[in-house]
């Protein structure tokens, strides 16, 4: 086998999707979505890929990529992630080590891996370190934007469809009215039943008083966890709304790096990590990040993108399932050629290298900004 592989090519493609429904959480208004990939290809022609998200700032990404990354990718082996990731952190650090600077890293980073996949032969979970195929799967959606029948119609249509698990969205009128949240948590929870787990997602709305307030008036309710009570970036909001409630806290998804996850967990601010590699990094700081969980004894439940986690979810024995974002199904069906979808409330990793996934490269270079 040859293992003298060498990055030749670098492309960057941006592929958005417009909203149409009127989807709303506590605080912001989703109007557009997509994809940031990015596909790496060695001198003998193995291409892999990697994806973070295009939803505001994917032309930056795209340059950032372009202008600044592809002449330190060009010559190197797909096989030195930790050192191409500690290259570029120390490189582009003074622009940002946080944001669209890592989404950048995070695509390429999980570029690099699929390629190792594919030069071996290998899934990518199998390389990672997992043995299980079949990975637990919740539906996410529920804006708050729905009327609390429109709502239920949701979540009720989530259970139809198979899913055992569900989240939806909390923090309506802007976050401004805890008690017109409690109602529509509870036609919730009578609509499905008790044995469906909920979970729920505040988005940032709420201080620690209020969170507080409003997680002990839904308890009742048997709540998985409440997802940022409080802005992401307030660690000591996060800590104090864990001492007024036993109610699981998950947060994580707005941070980046081992060191934000660091901070949490030294904090006491999460009962579950939520951080999404697409954004923090990638699968070579997504592995550092669920190693601080374990330590900590915390669970790890990474954010979207469950056709990249799957493979990190198999991998970390305290990983507790993937999140999909229904609003992401039809693009995700666009993007991937016959990518996996959930069969009642599992996902299942396909058995081929790398990723396991194939691009719809016909769909991207139509769609393509």
């Amino acid at each position: 086998m040859n293992m003298k592989h060498k990055i030749a090519k670098v492309d960057v493609h941006l592929v958005s999707y417009p909203i149409i429904k009127n989807f709303q959480d506590a605080t912001r208004k989703v109007e557009t979505i997509g994809y940031t990939i990015v596909r790496l290809t060695t001198d003998d022609g193995i291409e892999g890929f990697g994806v973070t998200y295009h939803e505001v700032g994917g032309e930056a990404t795209k340059e950032l990529i372009l202008k600044n990354m592809n002449p330190r990718l060009i010559g190197r082996d797909p096989f030195e992630t930790e050192v191409i990731w500690q290259d570029f952190f120390c490189y582009l650090r003074g622009i940002g080590r946080k944001g669209l600077m890592f989404c950048a890293l995070s695509a390429v980073d999980i570029a690099l891996w699929d390629l190792k996949g594919k030069i071996l032969n290998q899934p990518l979970y199998k390389i990672l370190g997992g043995s299980n195929n079949k990975i637990p799967v919740y539906a996410s959606g529920g804006w708050t934007s729905y009327s609390d029948e429109e709502l239920v119609v949701e979540v009720k249509e989530m259970v139809d469809s198979g899913y055992n698990l569900v989240k939806f969205k909390v923090g309506v009128d802007c976050g401004r009215n805890i008690n017109r949240d409690v109602l529509r948590v509870e036609k919730v929870r009578d609509a499905v039943g008790p044995d469906i787990g909920i979970m729920l997602d505040a988005n940032n709305c709420w201080d620690a008083a209020t969170g507080i307030q409003f997680a002990n008036k839904v308890k009742h309710c048997n709540i998985i966890f409440l997802e940022e009570p409080v802005f992401a970036d307030d660690i000591p909001g996060l800590s104090r709304f864990k001492k007024g409630t036993d109610m699981p806290l998950a947060t994580g998804e707005h941070e980046y790096t081992k060191y934000g996850v660091r901070d949490l967990v030294l904090s006491e601010a999460a009962d579950v990590v939520q951080t999404d590699c697409t954004r923090t990094g990638g699968i070579t700081e997504s592995l550092k990040i669920a190693a601080i969980t374990q330590a900590w004894n915390l669970k790890f439940a990474p954010h979207a993108m469950e056709n990249i986690h799957i493979h990190l979810v198999s991998a970390c024995y305290n990983a507790l399932f993937l999140e999909r974002l229904l609003m992401f199904e039809e693009i995700t069906a666009l993007i991937y050629r016959d990518c996996p979808v959930p069969d009642k409330g599992y996902m299942y990793i396909p058995d081929k290298p790398g990723l396991g996934l194939t691009l719809n490269m016909d769909f991207i270079k139509e769609k393509e900004e």
